[in-house]
């Protein structure tokens, strides 16, 4: 890894005001109480740093951790200006209060790879305004001046007379002064960084490896029930009628009861209400996707491709530029739907009372959480209280709109005295999950003179994340829903700040809301990019191929409006070693894209057999991700999402047969495994921008870079995805 991305020369000035510009940066409300805190003890210092009589400092944390790094990056902005060991900071999860929501959601929501960003400012003012207030009170009790003093280790020092004094022992100072913190405060210039921008090892990195960490699925409550879902065979299904006689007949099963998600098993073990949920005996109504298939959607989406959409941009005159054009180039590319497949299913354990319930649950996704939970049972907001442990992955899955695995462990839970976990077994997450939405993009394109693109035409059909849900307003926009166009675009369009970084004189782009079927769309790692980065980056390749031009030099040439993509593009250019010729059976392929506002571009060597058996030897992913935090994090993130969308790509697949998913477990739904990871080199780019997102990014380019490699060795084109329906099999 290159770790050209440790931001010296940065003047605070510099990422102050560019922060202050971003609206990932924008600061939550930091209020401030000294009352001790009834839950952890302790004086509030603000609303994210709680210190106790014995030195013990508290993050409340507002993002979700579920291998995005977001405890550590959070844990070092404090850090650094607290001048404390970012190891020594104890994380307690934030209340599911507006005080904590993201300023960017305004909703308590770990998601779009905002959380280094949008916690940049607030976490780091915490700390700089929890010091100040401890520096104030230890300069009353010396009689000396604040500028004589220094902090370090969690400790106030006096160099002249050698005086140190804990914070912890400042507290009942600080409460009898009365102490208030400054309206503002300084930040410490990155020159000065002792924390932020060194390569840092994971906050709970630790814990997961030797076992100690609790995760949603280990937890367990004194007195609880376990419960097992039947869930009908098809989606949007219901139960018509059960028999349990069989299964209350087994040992520790309590009750069987029908809830909306199915019939639920209620036992003392888990595996004891699995084993009796296979005994029940349900007749089901099979509903209106008894005949679904996804071999139809793609046929009727092929069908609607072929028809004008909503106009989402309209540059130039493309319709007009093809209609002339002496050579016009169309392709149809089609992507699946895809589970998410996390290593850690989904569970939920949920405790309901007559006005209050509780849930132990891990989400990304707290405050709608508890909104749907509290519309559902009918009963204040206030009286849902949400605790968060550690997820075992997510990819958006633990996102979910409806909150379904929350609420059926609520409905399970209710009646019961006891509290009550749900776990999802892997063929109910596979079988029965939310996926990424199933996709068909059709694209026209033409060529000037001197073999450049010239017009563009993209019609997007596929079904939307965004429509009917309450986020309708403001990612649906004159009927679009962004993210089936996001990375499509050259201009910004909705709340996205950001194009495809590539100028194109005529460029269209039309779009089609697929008819709603009853399978559920998620956000999947990289949201949209999912499927527009396939289409765009790979259909731009088959123009580059139509005018004989390097596919790199190409997006070069088109980036020259936008600085930052292009410097990416130089630089992978120089690191992938790019123009040096590969052998026999080998090849190189591209692909690049600005997710979050970070651009990112990756280079991929692959090397194919005549069979189509395939390796991935090599990807080279560099990246602008503004002020790199931490370096180490953001290699583990890109090989992450590197891995995560080579999975994807290579056989990720949810096929629908008359209304049933085929997949069930990882023998047929398979994710990459270890000898099938290539060498990942990373670079970081140094940047005088405040951050931005890493946790999706490295997703978003993987498998278009594949398949423009795979083209580059073989001559085949990859237009249907994933590669193993088209007889590449990655090895």
């Amino acid at each position: 890894m290159s770790h050209s991305s440790m931001n010296a020369g940065l003047s605070r000035r510099q990422l102050l005001q560019a922060g202050g510009a971003l609206l990932f940066a924008a600061e939550c409300p930091i209020t401030f109480a000294t009352k001790a805190n009834a839950a952890g003890g302790g004086a509030m210092m603000n609303s994210f740093v709680r210190i106790d009589p014995s030195n013990v400092i508290t993050m409340l944390a507002n993002h979700s951790e579920f291998g995005n790094g977001a405890y550590t990056v959070m844990t070092m902005m404090l850090a650094e200006e607290l001048d404390v060991d970012y190891r020594a900071i104890q994380i307690e999860a934030a209340p599911t209060s507006p005080d904590y929501y993201s300023p960017l959601f305004r909703e308590y929501l770990t998601a779009g790879s905002v959380t280094t960003g949008s916690t940049w400012l607030p976490m780091r003012t915490a700390g700089a305004k929890a010091r100040a207030m401890l520096i104030e009170a230890a300069a009353q009790v010396w009689g000396v001046s604040q500028a004589e003093l220094s902090t370090e280790a969690g400790e106030v020092y006096h160099a002249r007379t050698g005086q140190r004094r804990p914070y912890g022992q400042l507290l009942e100072s600080i409460h009898r002064l009365k102490i208030m913190p400054p309206e503002t405060v300084s930040l410490k210039d990155p020159s000065d960084f002792k924390v932020l921008g060194k390569p840092t090892q994971r906050y709970e990195g630790a814990a997961k490896v030797d076992g100690s960490a609790q995760f949603g699925i280990d937890l367990k409550l004194p007195g609880m029930l376990h419960g097992a879902i039947a869930r009908p065979p098809v989606h949007g299904g219901r139960v018509v009628s059960f028999d349990a006689t069989a299964a209350l007949k087994m040992p520790g099963v309590v009750k069987v009861k029908a809830i909306g998600a199915g019939v639920v098993v209620l036992a003392k073990s888990y595996w004891q209400a699995q084993k009796a949920r296979g005994e029940l005996n349900i007749t089901w109504d099979r509903g209106d996707n008894d005949g679904v298939s996804s071999e139809q959607f793609y046929r009727d989406y092929r069908a609607l491709a072929e028809q004008p959409g909503i106009l989402a941009e309209d540059i130039g005159d493309a319709l007009g530029a093809l209609s002339g054009a002496d050579r016009v180039i169309e392709s149809v590319y089609e992507m699946p739907l895809l589970a998410h497949a996390t290593l850690e299913p989904l569970n939920c354990i949920a405790q309901v009372s007559e006005n209050a319930c509780t849930i132990w649950s891990g989400t990304q996704y707290q405050s709608n959480d508890q909104e749907v939970i509290s519309r559902f049972l009918g009963i204040p907001q206030e009286q849902v209280t949400v605790h968060r442990p550690l997820m075992g992955g997510s990819f958006g899955r633990r996102s979910s709109k409806t909150a379904d695995f929350t609420v059926e462990a609520v409905e399970a839970a209710m009646g019961e005295s006891v509290p009550v976990k749900i776990i999802w077994s892997r063929e109910e997450d596979i079988r029965s999950g939310h996926y990424r939405p199933l996709f068909v993009h059709k694209m026209r394109g033409s060529l000037d003179a001197s073999g450049m693109p010239d017009a563009w035409h993209q019609v997007a059909v596929g079904q939307s994340l965004m429509q009917g849900s309450k986020h309708d307003p403001a990612y649906m926009v004159r009927g679009i829903d962004i993210y089936s166009l996001d990375g499509c675009l050259q201009e910004p369009f909705g709340v996205f700040p950001y194009g495809t970084s590539y100028q194109i004189p005529h460029h269209r782009v039309e779009s089609h809301n697929a008819p709603r079927v009853g399978i559920v769309p998620q956000e999947w790692r990289s949201v949209g990019h999912t499927h527009t980065g396939i289409a765009y980056e790979c259909f731009l390749d088959e123009l580059a191929d139509a005018g004989e031009i390097d596919p790199l030099e190409l997006r070069l040439r088109l980036t020259k409006g936008h600085a930052r993509m292009n410097r990416v593009l130089r630089v992978l250019r120089e690191k992938s070693q790019w123009d040096e010729p590969l052998g026999a059976g080998r090849g190189r392929g591209m692909a690049a894209r600005i997710y979050s506002v970070s651009p990112i571009a990756q280079a991929v060597e692959v090397s194919v057999a005549d069979n189509g058996d395939f390796t991935i030897d090599r990807v080279v992913c560099v990246l602008d991700c503004g002020f790199a935090v931490n370096p180490l994090g953001i290699e583990g993130q890109v090989e992450g999402g590197i891995a995560f969308g080579l999975g994807g790509a290579a056989f990720g697949n949810i096929d629908i047969v008359n209304g049933e998913v085929q997949q069930s477990n990882f023998h047929d739904y398979p994710v990459i495994r270890m000898p099938q990871m290539p060498k990942v080199e990373v670079h970081i780019l140094p940047s005088d921008e405040p951050p931005t997102g890493v946790g999706e990014q490295a997703t978003a380019p993987i498998a278009p870079a594949v398949a423009n490699a795979l083209f580059n060795a073989t001559g085949r084109r990859v237009r249907r995805f994933p590669l193993s329906s088209q007889g590449f099999k990655l090895v």
